[in-house]
């Protein structure tokens, strides 16, 4: 079968915001939303692998690399980057889609399938755990606490000094180092792609504010802890395969247990060998887990 050509495009969206998007095939949709500090080419593989019988979409989301990054942190709250999804199906002309999400993608298609489940007909998670179960492990466990203190790192003001410097070396060494030594493509083409994407303009502020946004991250001293979620308010009806890669030292297994509990029509596949860059690692694996689990009958 011929592998589909991968194209892109600029599509605008309500508020001036415009999402750079790449695509391939035609048929049912599937949008795909990556994670920090990915943009769309961390499912270059899922977009060959779909693209051959469903129409396979990945937009770089706000902030990152060739879409709009707004200067407000405010405009990195989750009720904008959930309304881009949703303007995104609009502006693509579709009535709903499969979601397909990592990382912060993942944090977001909670979200969109809890609030508006007629867009979603299915949802795939990866290593991204649900904001109720997020926001509990925050407060509740030391071991996630002390995984997480990066964020605060993040939302620091000196983040991008330290990231950027050294040519992006921290970056590397948080992502295709890890990758690469656990089965990842980290070659020199893919590092250069990644750095050319950290390059741009703004981008690796864009991509800091959604940490500074975000309302869910390890409490310093003085400050409160996180909130506690209504489960109701983000209860997810939406049939949904979740795959986690339990070596994933930022996000821990704890983010699973009581996930069943939220949503109605879960299925979950533990990757022992994998990492939080799943993808990049077991991408076959990945693809195999999702063709199977859309191919299942509603």
């Amino acid at each position: 079968m011929t592998t589909p050509i991968i194209s892109h495009s600029q599509v605008a969206l309500p508020g001036g915001i415009e999402l750079h998007v790449a695509e391939a095939g035609s048929g049912p949709l599937m949008l795909f939303l990556h994670g920090f500090p990915e943009f769309w080419y961390e499912w270059r593989a899922q977009l060959e692998a779909f693209g051959r019988d469903h129409r396979a979409v990945a937009p770089d989301q706000r902030g990152f690399n060739l879409s709009s990054r707004p200067a407000a942190v405010a405009a990195y709250r989750a009720k904008h980057l959930v309304a881009d999804v949703v303007n995104l199906l609009d502006a693509l002309g579709e009535r709903n889609c499969i979601l397909v999400a990592h990382d912060w993608g993942g944090a977001i298609a909670w979200n969109v399938a809890a609030a508006f489940p007629e867009r979603v007909s299915r949802l795939v998670i990866l290593n991204a755990p649900h904001p109720v179960l997020f926001a509990r492990e925050l407060r509740e466990s030391p071991a996630q606490q002390e995984a997480s203190a990066y964020m605060n790192f993040f939302r620091s003001p000196r983040a991008e000094a330290l990231l950027s410097e050294n040519d992006f070396a921290r970056l590397q060494s948080m992502t295709a180092d890890v990758w690469g030594a656990n089965g990842g493509d980290a070659s020199a083409p893919v590092r250069e792609r990644y750095r050319q994407a950290w390059s741009q303009p703004g981008a690796l502020t864009g991509s800091l504010n959604w940490y500074r946004a975000a309302p869910l991250h390890p409490a310093l001293p003085g400050e409160a802890p996180p909130p506690q979620l209504d489960p109701v308010a983000f209860r997810v009806s939406v049939p949904t395969l979740v795959i986690w890669g339990e070596r994933d030292e930022a996000l821990l297994t704890g983010n699973l247990t009581g996930l069943e509990d939220l949503v109605e029509d879960l299925r979950v596949e533990r990757i022992a060998d994998a990492s939080h860059w799943i993808l990049h690692e077991r991408s076959a694996q990945v693809n195999d887990l999702i063709r199977d689990f859309i191919s299942c009958a509603p």
